[in-house]
């Protein structure tokens, strides 16, 4: 099996501008290509090169399509224009051509999105990308060499290999053509949008967070996608917004991505949410952030650009909110062990299943029915561990977003079944024969005949290590569901108003949530 080669983040080598006015003039420019010295740091040409603000993010290549490219570039093969438009302000906005410009000021610069001047853009959070950074690097000095030392082969000429030494001469002459678009900013932004629907189609979720790049759910999904890092699509907000935003932003994404999950799992201190790719990311951000504000997806364009920045705060205040409901230490917090809500048996993450509990909680707290739930708690976790293939059925061949009502209604339905006194052996097989979702069935978790390979998979080691390490996990002293390490709270069993010490024996391990508010 072939390994997918990494997507390769080049997203701070050219930085995003806001297009100026509407009705603004682009200035003709008689410059028809970019020099290879143009796109160093210090160079008249590159820092005042920028992306527009709707661009989608410059991460689609991997680490052999930069190779490729660079190759091709420094053997001299045709290489597409690049598609620039100049403001009035002289910045040069790239309409076309993002990821080319950006692999060779890549190259250029050593900065693979894990050197200076990523971490500058970055404010040095750079851990998802350097993995991505380091093999590419590998490569490309493997394969082609670095800028560095085509710089000094001019001085070693006679030592040098022959290829090499063709490519370096051939960077005292080559560049890349250029083609400018004339006219306004609305004829520049038409110009991208047109463009970029072409070759390369621009992804669904990309093309909603670019239309909904002034509007207060667009903006709370960047934020909380980069940490409050990155381009600030909310900098024409006043600076006390700018700082609430990105607090906000970087709260969320903590709760939601921290610790970050290494393969094989060997720990049960996992994250809500796993590893998934970008483009995943994005998505899974994005309608996290809707689904918690009560915005369909079909009025997401309705929706009024953000001008102050206070619809954009309250939203991401409602997304901090709901994550520390699911697991962290505020005292709201139910405590939800992401291993048991969000993952499967072997490790892989169940988007379906973190949709449908965000819905849950909406719901038990919109009808005040969180006790039914911790009354029950315990139980119902053990079912729908044991029953981890159920979700992906109800979900089936239609979105997780839109199948998260009906994995809310599968989630109460056992809540309600429990609170009923409905033998726990029997809940399953009871809503699989009322047929409320569809034809369920119960199928086995495991097939151990499954594979002839002698060598375990990574999914085979992770179910190994939860299967064993799931008794091991402690259990609150209240509801006694599963406690996760993020929300751990410590309780009095005699409460201190009924003269309960502070001593060892009176301690036990309970979930926020039961401590504070439950066993009040």
């Amino acid at each position: 099996m072939v390994k997918d080669s990494p997507k390769v983040s080049l997203d701070a080598l050219i930085p995003r501008e806001a297009f100026e006015v509407q009705g603004q003039q682009g200035q003709n420019i008689a410059r028809m290509t970019i020099s290879i010295r143009d796109l160093e740091e210090s160079s008249f040409f590159y820092p005042f090169l920028r992306k527009p603000d709707f661009q989608r993010e410059t991460n689609e290549w991997d680490v052999q399509k930069i190779c490729e490219f660079l190759e091709s570039f420094l053997d001299g093969d045709l290489i597409p224009a690049v598609i620039l438009w100049r403001s009035s302000s002289s910045y040069y906005f790239v309409i076309d051509g993002s990821h080319r410009l950006s692999s060779l000021i890549a190259w250029i610069n050593d900065d693979y999105g894990d050197n200076k001047i990523s971490k500058k853009f970055y404010d040095g959070d750079i851990e998802e990308q350097k993995i991505a950074a380091q093999e590419v690097r590998k490569e490309i000095n493997e394969r082609i060499g670095s800028y560095k030392n085509y710089q000094s082969l001019t001085q070693q000429q006679a030592q040098v290999n022959q290829k090499i030494l063709e490519r370096a001469r051939n960077l005292g002459a080559l560049a890349i053509q250029l083609q400018w678009v004339e006219g306004n900013s609305s004829k520049a932004e038409a110009s991208f949008f047109k463009i970029n629907q072409k070759a390369a189609p621009i992804g669904v979720t990309e093309m909603r967070l670019l239309q909904a790049r002034k509007k207060p759910n667009g903006v709370a999904a960047r934020a909380i996608i980069r940490s409050g890092n990155g381009h600030k699509y909310w900098s024409e907000f006043s600076q006390d917004k700018q700082d609430e935003i990105e607090k906000l932003a970087q709260e969320i994404h903590q709760i939601i991505f921290e610790p970050k999950l290494k393969n094989p799992m060997k720990t049960t201190d996992v994250p809500i949410v796993g590893n998934i790719s970008t483009s995943q990311k994005n998505e899974f951000i994005l309608e996290f952030v809707n689904i918690v504000n009560n915005i369909e997806v079909e009025k997401e364009l309705t929706l009024e650009d953000d001008l102050t920045g206070d619809t954009t705060v309250k939203f991401l205040i409602n997304c901090q909110k709901l994550a520390k409901r699911i697991n962290d230490k505020d005292a709201s917090s139910l405590g939800l062990h992401p291993l048991i809500y969000f993952y499967t048996y072997d490790s892989r993450y169940r988007v379906g299943s973190f949709y449908g509990v965000v819905t849950l909680i909406l719901y038990l707290e919109k009808t005040k029915s969180y006790d039914k739930f911790i009354k029950c708690r315990k139980n119902f976790e053990f079912i729908i561990w044991q029953h981890d293939n159920i979700v992906p059925q109800i979900v089936g061949k239609s979105s997780a977003v839109k199948a998260r009502e009906k994995v809310k209604d599968f989630y109460f339905k056992i809540i309600e079944k429990l609170t009923q006194g409905v033998d726990i052996r029997n809940i399953i097989k009871e809503i699989i024969a009322e047929k409320t979702f569809g034809s369920l069935k119960m199928k086995p978790r495991v097939n151990t005949s499954e594979t002839q390979s002698k060598s375990f998979s990574r999914e085979t080691k992770a179910a190994a290590f939860i299967r064993d390490a799931l008794p091991k996990i402690q259990r609150c002293k209240i509801c006694g569901g599963y406690l996760h390490s993020h929300s751990i709270s410590i309780d009095h069993k005699t409460r201190k108003e009924d003269g309960g010490l502070g001593n060892l024996d009176n301690a036990q391990l309970t979930h926020p949530y039961c401590n504070t508010t439950f066993k009040n």
